[in-house]
């Protein structure tokens, strides 16, 4: 039942191939879903997660840096953090999951997670 299944799907199923003689190439649409070729700089995440954070009104621009920690050196809470957490989702267009933001208390994880992120853009 299984295959009958299968080969009734597979004859509506159309997988555009590039072919070169006998042999065939990779499908040409698996290239254009790579998110690789899209991939952020690290610049560009330090950038724009640092302008996050300086934008926050609760936060002093001048002490914004790499390294700081949202609670321990901009005086934030936790729910300031979750603010933090949702607008870095929302610039970089990336769902964080609740158990991974809990663990971003500073512009330093947040960047790593971002930039390792590969859906972020």
């Amino acid at each position: 039942m299984a295959s009958a299944l299968r080969a009734a799907i597979l004859g509506h199923v159309r997988v555009p191939v590039v072919s070169s003689g006998s042999k065939l190439l990779t499908p040409l649409w698996i290239r254009s879903m790579s998110s690789h070729d899209d991939h952020l700089e690290k610049s560009q995440v330090i950038d724009r997660v640092l302008d996050i954070v300086k934008s926050f009104p609760k936060v002093d621009p001048s002490k914004v840096t790499s390294e700081v920690h949202f609670q321990k050196d901009l005086g934030l809470d936790s729910l300031d953090n979750v603010e933090i957490i949702m607008a870095i989702e929302e610039e970089f267009k990336l769902e964080i999951p609740d158990k991974e933001a809990d663990k971003i208390d500073s512009c330093a994880l947040a960047i790593e997670y971002v930039y390792n992120h590969p859906m972020a853009s």
